[in-house]
């Protein structure tokens, strides 16, 4: 425990009861779990195999156990549990999917499959927006711990009420493929252990001391885990930071860390305040605005590093100029001071105000990347592959079939299929077992019955090959053998089209590589867990991702742009009066950089045509003047920039000049 602070380590020796840390940006949290890892197995207080640490993300999970490995030597780590919750709940469904109705190897349907089975649920001819307000609806009631009998009992409206019916319908076409979606991992073990008490105090034992990170994040069913599996001892610490709860609309409950209070009377709150990340002048503007907002437990950051810049403010024309001003500055910095493009990251509110920023960056050849692109999971091929997996792991997911089959394309058309399909119900069958029946085959055209004979040969084929190859080989036979590698090659029009979609599925056998002939089906489930953010570095390249992106990250120069009223703070939040949360999210951005800091607005936008007046955002009053710096404010400091500017400028020519 060498280099920890007085709070960290009080932290870290507190074993006898619940804790809550309340660890401020920047403070060493990861730190602290990781110590208290291997303080409790050090001691003796808990074997590695009964402790479980719980993280919100599968990078995150695996750069934890990664520290923990090299913090504790030999074997001492042997069983210890580090993973996201829904990873947990899979574990706990794989051990007691009986006592869930299901069987053994049952499929993880990700968001697509799910989408697809409400959408045939739903009315012909339904439109999109009906469509994604009954998966939101059904996933709010998943993420609350509500069964479909419970949604339907607290509706409060016509069309929460629909949604509850929908939700027991399509919870039961579930059960028919023998499938949970991503939401039943958390809700599906909290039932178990809220209504059986074997299940109950078996988990309590194999799970003696838990740990869970940003608490803050978690949603109701979540919480409701964490104390059916902690018990009334409350063996548990919760480390997290009720400034930094940005996701309130995808269901995440900063409440919890007051409930944990009154459930546990006997909590300990122990708060993280030194910041080993910003400079003081940083720390102070995030302090001074996050103030604003109602606290139960109040911190304030401090750190014993340099004040540092003052904080930039740049009022712009528009999103074009705001723009090429962040890029030239950036490219200024990169040139003048040597600074890696890595160090730098843009922030933005929504999505769609990239586009302006990589036309600036790409005009002055600034390496970039982008946060949020498509996601290596949801490339086609990648999704095929999936598909053809956890058909071979299990017979009954038709979710799984239905792709398979068309992947890649055979005489097996939708009318087709939708007649397997109703002879599959008929027989109440699952279709990949109907289109293995001889009867069923003779009852459709000769050509489409022919290439399902042919395409439930290749998947016996591979399940025979699932007993004897590593899941990683697997992977690499199933490519050739269902054909995806030809109908790929047959697609692409250049050889290296080709060879980057067939790195992807390279890239998913790689993701298998390490397992032990424990079966795709468990190994594609756990691929269902996988978050966007767990794959693909950005390299050296500036960073654009938007503020809830950002969550975690830290950077050199950090610059936020669109701070206007309706942009940051939403104009949706405007209009409710609910300012906490977007203020949250400031505190956050501003709380990545790590030196210096830009702050940008413009004057007006263009929308539908017209030219459209902005107003800076309310957040600015809220900054204390003492650290920041607005254009034009300080004509000696615009002064000095414009002579360092020229200099750079000069020195940049004559670097040309000698290499001509």
């Amino acid at each position: 425990m060498h280099g920890l602070n007085p709070p960290q380590r009080a932290a870290v020796l507190h074993t006898d009861g619940p804790l809550l840390v309340l660890a401020g940006a920047g403070s060493g949290k990861t730190r602290v779990i990781v110590e208290k890892i291997a303080h409790l197995i050090a001691s003796g207080r808990m074997p590695a195999r009964r402790i479980a640490a719980i993280t919100f993300t599968n990078k995150s999970a695996k750069e934890m156990k990664e520290r923990v490995g090299k913090r504790i030597r030999g074997d001492a780590a042997e069983g210890l549990t580090v993973c996201t919750f829904h990873a947990l709940g899979l574990k706990m469904l794989q051990i007691d999917h009986a006592k869930l109705g299901l069987r053994r190897g049952f499929s993880v349907f990700d968001a697509d499959d799910s989408a697809a089975q409400i959408k045939d649920l739903l009315p012909a001819g339904s439109k999109p927006d009906v469509l994604d307000n009954a998966r939101n609806l059904i996933s709010r009631a998943k993420n609350a711990g509500l069964s479909p009998e419970q949604a339907l009992a607290v509706a409060r409206s016509q069309r929460e009420i629909e949604a509850a019916r929908l939700y027991a319908r399509y919870q039961a076409r579930l059960g028919t493929f023998n499938a949970v979606d991503f939401d039943d991992l958390i809700r599906l073990p909290v039932e178990l252990l809220e209504n059986d008490e074997d299940a109950r105090l078996g988990w309590r034992e194999r799970i003696g001391y838990l740990l869970v990170d940003e608490c803050q994040d978690t949603n109701d069913a979540q919480y409701r885990l964490l104390k059916a599996i902690a018990g009334p001892r409350g063996l548990f610490t919760c480390v997290g930071d009720d400034d930094q709860s940005i996701y309130a609309w995808r269901g995440a409950n900063p409440d919890n860390l007051l409930t944990l209070g009154s459930d546990y009377p006997e909590l300990k709150v122990i708060k993280l305040e030194q910041n080993y990340r910003c400079s003081n002048r940083v720390l102070r503007a995030a302090n001074a605005l996050i103030a604003h907002n109602p606290h139960e437990h109040l911190k304030t950051l401090w750190s014993d590093n340099a004040d540092g810049e003052r904080i930039r403010i740049w009022e712009c024309r528009d999103g074009a100029h705001e723009a090429e001003k962040v890029a030239a500055e950036i490219h200024f910095i990169a040139t003048a001071r040597r600074a890696e493009w890595g160090e730098f990251c843009i922030l933005f509110r929504s999505n769609h105000q990239s586009r302006a920023l990589e036309k600036a960056l790409q005009l002055l050849k600034v390496p970039y990347h982008l946060t949020g692109g498509t996601a290596f999971l949801e490339r086609g091929e990648v999704k095929d592959a999936l598909a053809w997996l956890r058909l071979v792991a299990n017979p009954d997911d038709d979710a799984a079939f239905l792709r398979a089959v068309q992947a890649p394309k055979r005489e097996v058309g939708a009318t087709t299929l939708a007649k397997l399909a109703e002879m599959a119900q008929k027989a109440q069958m699952p279709m990949s077992r109907a289109a293995e029946s001889v009867g069923v085959l003779k009852q459709l055209a000769p050509r489409a019955g022919n290439a399902l004979d042919g395409f439930v040969g290749i998947v016996r084929g591979l399940r025979a090959d699932a007993q004897r190859m590593a899941p990683a080989e697997l992977v690499r036979v199933l490519a050739e053998k269902s054909g995806l590698l030809a109908s790929i090659r047959a697609q692409c029009k250049d050889e290296a089209s080709f060879q980057r979609r067939k790195a992807n599925l390279e890239e998913l056998a790689d993701w298998f590589d390490g397992g032990k002939g424990s079966g795709p089906g468990e190994l594609a489930a756990q691929l269902a867990l996988l978050s966007h953010a767990d794959k693909g570095e950005a390299g050296n390249q500036v960073r654009l991702m938007s503020l809830h992106a950002a969550k975690g990250l830290e950077f050199r120069y950090v610059f936020i742009v669109g701070m206007d009223d309706g942009t940051l703070p939403h104009e949706v939040a405007v209009e409710e009066g609910s300012l906490e949360e977007e203020r949250r999210l400031l505190y956050v951005g501003i709380t990545r950089a790590k030196e210096q800091l830009w702050l940008s607005h413009c004057r007006e936008t263009q929308r539908w045509g017209d030219r459209i007046r902005l107003q800076p955002s309310r957040f600015f009053d809220e900054l204390p003047a003492a650290e920041i710096q607005r254009d034009g404010a300080d004509p000696q400091a615009d002064a000095a920039r414009k002579q360092e500017r020229a200099q750079a400028g000069l020195a940049a020519i004559r670097a040309l000049l000698e290499e001509g």
